[in-house]
């Protein structure tokens, strides 16, 4: 059963992103729904607690902090893949693991401080699985919101998120040394207290308006993407998470990952590089539907939006949440 309660909806319909930084956060987000600031911290810690919400608060950009992340993939033999989940696993620097349905059937998000630490983190993880990964880093960028709306009977489906066009261009900053503290702190969440920013400065030996202009300058940067709750789509409703990919002309792929990331439904759209002659495919789009039947539906638009271009394809549906941590950039 899905989420019912009118709050715990309009909570999270209203605050994937644009969560406040100001004192007390929490009054300003109250009194906008209508409720009481003990009443909502209480309902995002449950649920946080209960698994609707994957976490709460800042949502950063490693690259855009100077660091590096990837998308990278293996083909682990059935016989060994608990083995290599829990190797994978193990590495701090994975944010996030998937099963998927396809011969490369393992697919990891990697984030780490430095761009150069990508490749050294790589290499460990073939040198302890004993099998090859497939690095897949991101090339260029056409659309990444994934928003989540839920009905008043708790039925979800993804809509498109408002993103600032000119972020993707920002040249990287790294951040200074209050910056990374409050990185270090924050990336696994912000605190559920009256006043998160107070508590932080305390924590940090600062001052709150220190924190909160930093936190306004990461925003402005780019280094952090929104504030806000992260649905957990798959416990909400959504079960057909595919990964479609596509292999486009080289001279092609700006006009259609434009045409393809633009499409309301369409979460992450990225121009990756392809590894031949295993892997063929060069630009990825995310499509969720409460079951792969509507997923397919959503892959078919695209398909007729395409026309009359018909690139080979394929979509890889997740089958498993290996590991769902957030990224873990700073130490």
């Amino acid at each position: 059963m899905g989420l019912v309660d009118p709050l715990e909806i309009a909570f999270i319909n209203k605050y994937q992103g644009g969560f406040p930084v100001c004192e007390k956060p929490f009054l300003a987000v109250a009194s906008e729904l209508g409720t009481d600031e003990t009443t909502l911290i209480s309902i995002v810690g449950n649920l946080l607690k209960d698994g609707w919400l994957s976490r709460f608060g800042p949502l950063y950009d490693a690259r855009q902090m100077g660091g590096g992340l990837t998308l990278a993939a293996l083909s682990v033999p059935e016989n060994q893949f608990e083995k290599i989940t829990t190797i994978v696993n193990a590495f701090d620097e994975v944010a996030h693991n998937y099963r998927r349905e396809h011969k490369l059937n393992m697919w990891f998000v990697l984030a780490t401080e430095t761009e150069t630490a990508i490749q050294n983190v790589i290499n460990d993880i073939e040198s302890q699985a004993g099998l090859k990964v497939y690095n897949c880093p991101k090339l260029q960028e056409f659309y990444v919101g994934l928003k989540l709306h839920i009905d008043s009977a708790g039925q979800v489906d993804t809509v498109p998120m408002d993103i600032d066009p000119d972020n993707s261009s920002i040249t990287p900053i790294a951040p200074n040394e209050l910056e990374r503290k409050i990185i270090a702190t924050t990336q696994a969440g912000l605190p559920l207290v009256s006043e998160p920013y107070k508590l932080i400065a305390r924590q940090l030996e600062s001052d709150v308006k220190s924190i909160m202009n930093s936190f306004d300058a990461l925003l402005k940067n780019g280094t952090i993407r929104r504030i806000g709750a992260v649905p957990n789509h798959y416990k909400l409703g959504l079960r057909g998470n595919g990964m479609t990919v596509w292999d486009v002309p080289d001279e092609l792929v700006n006009e259609i990952g434009k045409k393809i990331g633009c499409m309301d439904f369409v979460s992450h759209c990225y121009q990756r590089p392809r590894h031949l002659p295993d892997w063929p495919y060069n630009l990825f789009a995310m499509v969720h539907g409460s079951d792969k039947d509507k997923a397919f539906q959503k892959l078919e638009e695209m398909e007729a939006a395409l026309f009359p271009y018909n690139f080979r394809h394929d979509v890889l549906f997740s089958s498993a949440i290996l590991k769902k941590s957030g990224l873990r950039i700073l130490r």
